[in-house]
């Protein structure tokens, strides 16, 4: 085969530290009340290492972060089932974020501000991903080199890299205020079908929020290994159904135990695995509110009206899982309407979404070359798992009962924690064996495609081909990378180019070029090229087409280093407020209660301590950062002395009345 000849235009590849180390929690959400405690349903039975790896799961609608210890894997922060944190990120006027539960809270209100879903966007352009942006209440513009970006705002625009990296950020706070230490290096699951530049751009999105991605593992297969967590007995071929927020994967693999395997360790092999990385609850979501817009044709909607029927459409969705009707309060921007939806009006919108799942189900199988009778158990994955229409489509297209034993929003970070145990060695009795999702190929001339790799295969892989010139005295070419499944360069998804230079001018098809495509176990791919004769050669990592350059790496790296102590203040500012404004709820309380029973000296000495601290909590509310944070502590504490008084006679009152 020979490789098209072009100009000489090369592709090139292209750490705030957390804030929990330092005793501050993250952004004011809630999640960080003070003192929540380290209970777990599988408790900790050692202290973690210096360095531990954890696992996390960066969702399209909510993260989590779990860690591995000797009892086994339990995700952390937030108590007994463990914090799952909205991927949700308001990117504020003054610059700082609000991540998690106290984001969503705030997106009806400022949907212009409000990025959610961005892991949809990640390592695409913005002209892919055009069609179903129109939902977002963010609007999609086109970044550097065509990438997906965001206008949050203030002539702001951020990556879906950035938003990613906050979430992240976020996680790391939950896992170094859990276990104590820092951390730094973590195991991040992504959709199985997420090709390399998604994967790059995941990989990109952990280095900005100052975590190595030491592995990357697709999200099906983490969900597998906390399956398959003390219940390998026999070898079992299972199907993993993963229906999330935005992301849809499927995939078969093979569980089979040390005895069998023969390989001292419990051996989990992926045959096969299909998807569509645009597809999830958020589709759903979108669907029941056009339904009500449609409904209403007549009102004219803002940006504030689709984001809040699109929330209320979200917890109709949830209602209707224990519900066959449910009716919601939406504040649109005219006043306050009730919405209703049937649960046969959610099954018939489901319904075309749920066949583009069993579509995908059917050519996993089809490559496993498998059957549904040979299937011994479909593992359900993935908040949206939890439609009744969805259970039920699975259940006819398999001809079994699923499995819903484990929690669908929490297994694959369980299951990430195992992976990230197995890479830190304290697991040596699990061998996972994953695949890639599409195949790998370079253009050859006249835009054909040439496969190297082909998809499930599985990884680490290996692969070469010879090529030659295409005209006389050719001394450059070009190597565009390329992965999909169509014959025409123009179908598939370009990852990336380079040039090979320097070849000595020979007749065409003489010179020898030698390509080779390396897969580590991240399935992140390396491609080389070398002419044997002259030994001239080039090789990158392939950088996506639309992922972050290392120089934009860099500035957004070295921005968050610059600002680091500034934000850590405005940090510690608002979670000063968010603590003050629930002591003064409580204190206020409890004066209410004995007021009449305390000396009316002390009672206006507390009222003005009061006073103080609320009128810092409300600057702290409108500018976090004209608030001096030594000043507004001390406030605070001093009303935490004073009010000792009250809280004891609100108690002594209690106590007299039982």
């Amino acid at each position: 085969m020979t490789l098209p000849e072009h100009p000489a235009q090369c592709g090139v590849l292209s750490l705030r530290d957390g804030l929990a180390s330092r005793g501050f929690p993250r952004n004011g959400d809630s999640l960080y009340h003070r003192g929540f405690a380290m209970t777990a349903a599988a408790p900790m039975t050692t202290m973690p290492p210096a360095d531990p790896i954890v696992g996390i799961d960066l969702g399209t609608t909510n993260s989590l972060v779990a860690y591995c210890f000797e009892s086994g894997p339990r995700v952390l922060g937030g108590g007994a089932g463990g914090a799952m944190v909205p991927s949700v990120v308001r990117f504020h006027a003054d610059g700082h974020a609000t991540v998690g539960d106290a984001a969503r809270r705030d997106r009806a209100a400022h949907p212009r501000e409000t990025v959610a879903s961005a892991k949809r966007l990640m390592g695409r352009s913005a002209r892919e991903t055009a069609e179903f942006a129109r939902g977002f209440s963010v609007p999609l513009v086109e970044g550097p080199r065509g990438i997906a970006a965001l206008d949050v705002g203030g002539g702001r625009v951020v990556t879906p890299q950035e938003v990613a990296a906050e979430v992240l950020r976020e996680l790391r706070a939950i896992a170094e205020a859990d276990l104590g230490v820092a951390v730094r290096r973590a195991v991040i699951t992504v959709p199985a079908y997420f090709d390399d530049a998604q994967r790059q751009a995941t990989r990109d999105a952990a280095r900005i929020a100052g975590i190595d991605a030491v592995r990357i593992v697709n999200e099906p297969t983490a969900a597998a290994l906390a399956y398959g967590i003390g219940q390998t007995r026999r070898a079992e071929r299972i199907v993993v159904y993963d229906l999330g927020g935005g992301t849809f994967d499927v995939t078969v693999l093979d569980i089979v135990p040390s005895e069998q395997a023969g390989t001292g360790a419990d051996c989990f092999q992926v045959l096969a695995t299909a998807g569509d990385t645009a597809l999830g609850g958020d589709d759903v979501d979108r669907a029941i509110a056009q339904r009500w817009i449609d409904s209403d044709a007549t009102r004219a909607l803002g940006e504030h009206d689709r984001a809040a029927l699109i929330e209320a459409a979200e917890r109709a969705k949830v209602a209707l899982a224990s519900a066959d009707r449910a009716e919601v309060s939406v504040a649109l921007a005219a006043g306050a309407r009730m919405h209703a939806l049937t649960r046969a009006e959610l099954d018939e919108l489901c319904a075309p979404l749920v066949a583009r799942t069993l579509d995908a189900c059917a050519r996993a199988m089809r490559d496993a070359q498998t059957t549904a009778g040979e299937i011994d158990r479909v593992v359900l994955v993935g908040g949206s798992t939890r439609l009744a229409c969805v259970r039920a489509a699975v259940a006819r297209f398999f001809a079994k009962d699923v499995y819903t034993a484990l929690d669908p929003d929490r297994v694959v970070a369980l299951g990430a924690a195992v992976q990230a145990a197995i890479v830190a060695g304290g697991r040596r009795d699990l061998l996972l064996l994953d695949v890639i999702p599409l195949s790998l190929g370079i253009e050859t001339v006249g835009g054909a495609i040439a496969k190297l790799i082909m998809r499930n295969s599985p990884v680490p892989a290996r692969a070469h081909e010879h090529f030659s010139t295409s005209k006389d005295g050719q001394t450059n070419v070009r190597i565009h990378v390329l992965q999909g499944e169509r014959e025409l360069a123009e179908h598939c998804r370009s990852l990336g180019t380079f040039d090979l230079r320097g070849i000595p001018p020979m007749p065409a098809g003489i010179p020898q070029i030698d390509v080779s495509f390396t897969i580590d176990q991240n399935g992140v791919l390396s491609v080389k090229a070398r002419e044997k004769r002259s030994g001239t050669e080039a090789s990158i990592q392939v950088v996506p087409s639309y992922g972050l350059t290392q120089d934009e790496v860099d500035r957004i790296e070295r921005e968050s280093v610059e600002h680091a102590r500034a934000d850590m203040t405005v940090h510690r500012v608002i979670d000063l407020r968010v603590h003050s404004e629930l002591d003064l709820k409580w204190i206020g309380e409890a004066l209410a209660r004995v007021r009449t029973r305390l000396d009316p000296a002390y009672v206006a000495e507390l009222e003005r301590a009061m006073a103080e601290v609320r009128t810092r909590c409300e600057a702290a509310a409108r500018d976090p950062r004209s608030v001096v944070a030594d000043d507004f502590h001390r406030a605070k504490q001093a009303l935490d002395v004073l009010s000792m008084r009250v809280h004891e006679a609100a108690i002594a009152e209690t106590l007299r009345r039982e």
